[in-house]
């Protein structure tokens, strides 16, 4: 995916730190994936594997190359402009808020789901990228985005949605196994309310928290 924006510029201190201590983490699981996973990614809460961390560190855990790779390509696209726009210190809040409403929602879920689902690691920054995404369509709506593939061209806000039916579809269908598509809902729906919180709040573009 691509974007146009008169703000991309050198990369801001969050979105970079979070891009690098993910890089170093992936390094560390190539390392020895068994301790990093059964440590660090997120268990159901009733697992013997899960720890009171796991809702923090699974978004800095990452399953292979590409996985790590889309994940902070659309952090660095994204998450440069949003951090730039309502600041470091409200974007670090956002971006952690994000990936623990995706780990509870996802939780929720597995909640209501077949044991077997319950001893399943999840892991990836992908419930707090999406969240991030849905900052971008919701402060730039009518910015123009270009898939890589199909090469399509549509508004923010309409590939966001989009992207969100699809999840949505394939989470309640069961499509694409593997894919937490409720934590990617997660991330948004909680991305969606802090959006709007702070702008009826009227501290949405300063560092005000």
């Amino acid at each position: 995916m691509a974007y146009y924006s008169q703000r991309f510029g050198r990369i801001p201190p969050v979105t970079m730190n979070v891009i690098i201590i993910n890089v170093i983490i992936f390094i560390a699981t190539l390392i020895n994936e068994n301790f990093m996973v059964g440590t660090f990614a997120l268990f159901y809460p009733t697992s013997p594997y899960f720890r009171w961390w796991q809702p923090v560190t699974h978004m800095f855990m990452h399953g292979g190359f590409w996985h790590i790779f889309f994940n902070m390509y659309t952090l660095f696209l994204f998450g440069m402009v949003v951090e730039n726009t309502i600041g470091s210190k409200k974007f670090l809040l956002y971006y952690f808020i994000c990936g623990l409403g995706a780990a509870a929602l996802h939780t929720g879920v597995q909640a209501i789901q077949a044991g077997v689902f319950k001893m399943t690691p999840t892991l990836g920054a992908s419930g707090a990228i999406y969240g991030v995404l849905l900052a971008y369509a919701y402060l730039y709506p009518d910015n123009k985005l270009t898939l890589l593939f199909p090469p399509v061209t549509l508004s923010a806000k309409w590939m966001v949605l989009i992207f969100l039916g699809i999840e949505l579809v394939t989470g309640v269908t069961g499509t694409l196994d593997g894919v937490a598509h409720f934590a990617h809902l997660g991330g948004a729906l909680i991305g969606w309310l802090l959006m709007v919180y702070w702008r009826k709040r009227g501290t949405l573009f300063n560092q005000r928290w």
